[in-house]
């Protein structure tokens, strides 16, 4: 029952994620991040914890996380970015490569047998994405043109890098700090 409690939590933040043209409501560069985070900071742990029978097809955590890492900065560097705002094709590639990263991570960081490198796997995610977002919101001048971050074109990647930091950090920090819990308990006094 629990199960698909979570899964209909998935379902509605998919349809949170994709129905709203973000895009128009934040602007372009902020209403793409905020369905990046979305799909991996909360569909895929969703997804992980309404069907933990992923985590017999995932792979090693620490692969896992690589994946992800090369994804998230794959799609951030303009070569890749810029196609995924402007073509549906390269759009709908970069959503299922961002959605499949995340659940790679969460299938494989969840499942109980190993929480302390399901935590080093979620805690390292945190790490980069809170540099990615810092370097979002720092960068001294656009790193993608006008029509990807919007009419000031500074503020709208600072705005997509503060959704960066406010979803995506601190849940993959929570979850890895309590698969750190978790092993901390199970280790004799």
């Amino acid at each position: 029952m629990i199960r698909g409690r979570w899964l209909l939590a998935a379902l509605a933040v998919l349809a949170l994620a994709w129905g709203p043209e973000w895009d128009r409501i934040l602007d372009p560069f902020p209403g793409h991040m905020l369905r990046h985070m979305l799909l991996v900071a909360v569909v895929a742990p969703l997804l992980a914890l309404g069907l933990p029978v992923l985590g017999r097809f995932a792979p090693p955590v620490t692969l896992a996380a690589a994946l992800e890492f090369l994804v998230v900065w794959a799609f951030h560097l303009p070569a890749l970015h810029v196609p995924a705002q402007l073509m549906p094709g390269a759009f709908a590639l970069e959503q299922a490569a961002f959605l499949l990263a995340g659940i790679a991570v969460w299938s494989s960081a969840l499942p109980p047998t190993h929480p302390l490198a399901g935590a080093g796997g979620l805690l390292l995610t945190s790490m980069h994405m809170t540099f990615l977002g810092a370097l979002l919101i720092f960068a001294p001048e656009p790193l993608y043109p006008p029509e990807i971050c919007g009419p000031d074109p500074v503020a709208g990647q600072q705005a997509g890098g503060i959704l960066m930091l406010v979803i995506g950090t601190p849940i993959y920090l929570v979850g890895g700090l309590i698969l750190t819990a978790r092993t901390l308990r199970e280790q004799p006094a």
